[in-house]
């Protein structure tokens, strides 16, 4: 499985706008604070907003939030948004694949795979992404 740097990108984007939900944050300040190209950003956070997952505003009091509560994000939910297909064989959805002879079987041992992936990235949020950062973040400071 290829996870994609758009797929990647959107999903710290998503993260630092659920960090702080009450103020809106800036292509700008997503980068700089996640170490993602700008230009890059831009073009993702604008598929995330046609996707509903975010939601802007223009002006000097502008910016990206949220489209819904981090809660109800889910990284599967990302990853369709700016990729389409979770998997794809050479392009293409696995729902019709079908081989002949000894290979029959195959086509069906992929859509496990993608089923799999589906339910992991299905079960995670952002907000439960973001606890593990908090849980994480006062591990190592404890340990220092």
């Amino acid at each position: 499985m290829h996870i994609s740097a758009k797929a990647d990108y959107a999903m710290r984007a998503l993260l630092e706008l659920a960090r702080e939900p009450s103020r809106p944050l800036t292509c700008e300040a997503m980068a700089s604070s996640q170490e993602i190209p700008f230009r890059f950003l831009k073009s993702v956070v604008g598929e995330l907003r046609r996707a509903g997952l975010v939601r802007s505003q223009r002006g000097c009091e502008g910016g990206y939030w949220l489209g819904r509560p981090a809660g109800e994000i889910t990284l599967l939910d990302v990853t369709r948004a700016v990729d389409g297909e979770l998997i794809t064989l050479r392009g293409e959805s696995l729902a019709g694949l079908d081989y002949p002879g000894p290979a029959a079987g195959l086509p069906d041992v992929w859509r496990e795979v993608e089923a799999g992936a589906a339910a992991v990235l299905g079960g995670v949020t952002l907000t439960s992404l973001l606890g593990k950062g908090v849980e994480q973040g006062l591990t190592r400071r404890g340990a220092a």
